[in-house]
C-alpha cells in the first residue's frame, strides 16, 4: 500500500544496501550497532509524532461537530497531518526492511549468529518477524480504508493522497470521514510502532549478547595462543628452561 523510499525512511533502507557490500566483518558489526541505536531513536520520534497527529485530529473532529464545514485554512492543516501519517507508515516499512536485512546479512556472514537463539516464540527469526509486522501494518491500514469506502490506491503516494483529501473536503460528511479514518490510522500507528520498538529492542539485546559471546571466544583463543607462545622452551632433558632468578 505505502511505497517505501529512502526519502521517507530516513536513509535507513540505504544503509541496508550498504550492509551487504561491506567486506570487513568488524565494520559490518560496528555499522549495524550504530544504525540500531539510531533506529531506536527514530522509532521514538515517529511514535511521538503519531500521537501528536492523533490528538490534533481529535481537535479537528470537535471543531467539525460545531460547524457546518471546516474552513479551507484549517482543512489545509488536516491534509498536511493526514499526509504525514502516510509518511509515518512508509518509515515503519523502511525500518522493518532495514532490520530484517541486518538479520539476514549477519546470518550469512557469521554461522555463530545464525545458530544463536533469538528468544522469539515458535523459533521465528527476526527477519520473518519484521516481514510479519510489515504485512500486518499494511493490512490493518488497508482494512481501515476499506471500511470507510476508500481504496489503498488512493493513498499510495502524496499526489493521490492529496487528491483524495481534496475531494473529501467538498462536504462536511467527507471531511468527517477523512478525520475518522485519519484518527483510526494514527491510533494504529501508535500501537504498531510500540510493537516495532519492542522487536528492535529485543533484536538489539540479542545481537549484543551474541557479540559479547563472540568477543569472549576471541579473548579466550588469544589467551591460549599467548600462553602457548610464552611457555618456556623445553631443555635437552625434556624439561622446561628455568627463568633466571635475580
Amino acid at each position: 500500500m505505502f511505497n517505501v523510499s529512502p526519502a521517507l525512511s530516513g536513509g535507513v533502507t540505504g544503509q541496508a544496501t550498504e550492509w551487504t557490500q561491506l567486506l570487513n566483518n568488524g565494520e559490518l558489526i560496528t555499522m549495524v550497532g550504530k544504525s540500531t541505536e539510531q533506529i531506536n531513536n527514530q522509532i521514538t520520534q515517529i511514535s511521538q509524532l503519531a500521537e501528536q497527529i492523533q490528538n490534533q485530529i481529535r481537535i479537528y473532529e470537535n471543531m467539525l461537530q460545531n460547524t457546518m464545514q471546516l474552513p479551507n485554512h484549517i482543512w489545509g492543516q488536516v491534509e498536511s497531518d493526514l499526509n504525514r501519517l502516510r509518511d509515518i507508515a512508509a518509515q515503519g516499512q523502511g525500518i522493518a526492511f532495514s532490520m530484517s536485512n541486518a538479520d539476514d546479512v549477519l546470518k550469512q556472514r557469521f554461522q555463530s549468529f545464525a545458530d544463536f537463539k533469538t528468544g522469539l516464540a515458535n523459533g521465528e527469526s527476526f527477519s520473518s518477524s519484521y516481514q510479519n509486522w510489515s504485512t500486518t501494518n499494511r493490512d490493518t491500514i488497508a482494512g481501515t480504508l476499506k471500511a470507510a469506502g476508500l481504496t489503498a490506491d488512493q493513498f499510495t503516494s502524496e499526489e493521490s493522497t492529496m487528491s483524495s483529501l481534496r475531494s473529501m473536503s467538498e462536504s462536511a460528511d467527507g471531511q468527517m470521514k477523512a478525520l475518522q479514518v485519519g484518527h483510526e490510522i494514527a491510533a494504529q500507528q501508535v500501537a504498531q510502532f510500540q510493537k516495532l520498538r519492542g522487536l528492535v529492542s529485543q533484536q538489539t539485546t540479542m545481537m549484543g549478547t551474541w557479540f559479547q559471546s563472540e568477543q569472549a571466544d576471541k579473548d579466550l583463543a588469544q589467551a591460549r595462543r599467548e600462553k602457548f607462545f610464552n611457555a618456556g622452551t623445553p631443555n635437552v632433558r625434556g624439561g622446561q628452561t628455568m627463568e633466571p632468578r635475580w
